[in-house]
């Protein structure tokens, strides 16, 4: 098994900035797929990327549109999404997520295991 912590998330200006992080324990992180996904009130769960068990993989959801980087430190046991140019609809609570066979998929029922979520906030 995993644990998740996610941390990072925070109140910010439209367009503007964040760095989530999400570090797990034990000493098999190397061996999981990652994945970020994110939940608006009212809204399902949404894919927003996925980090293969090195950084030379990586899927994102297509409203990302590059404005976020998913990277992976496997000696640190973290993986990181980059934030950039964000907007309102961008708020929602940050899940980072861990699935121990191979794919970069989409599906939150896909994941085994989940962090508690960090909210993200984007104000206009």
């Amino acid at each position: 098994q995993v644990q998740l912590v996610e941390s990072g998330g925070g109140l910010v200006q439209a367009g503007g900035s964040l760095r989530l992080s999400c570090t797990a324990s034990g000493r098999t992180f190397s061996m999981y797929y990652m994945g970020w996904f994110r939940q608006a009130p009212g809204k399902e769960r949404e894919f927003v990327a996925a980090i293969g068990r090195s950084s030379h993989t990586a899927h994102y959801g297509d409203f990302v549109k590059g404005r976020f980087t998913i990277s992976r430190d496997n000696a640190k046991n973290t993986v990181y999404l980059q934030m950039n140019s964000l907007n309102p609809e961008d708020t929602a609570v940050y899940y980072c997520a861990a699935r121990g066979l191979p794919g970069l998929l989409v599906g939150a029922t896909d994941y085994a295991y989940w962090g508690q979520g960090t909210q993200v906030t984007v104000s206009s």
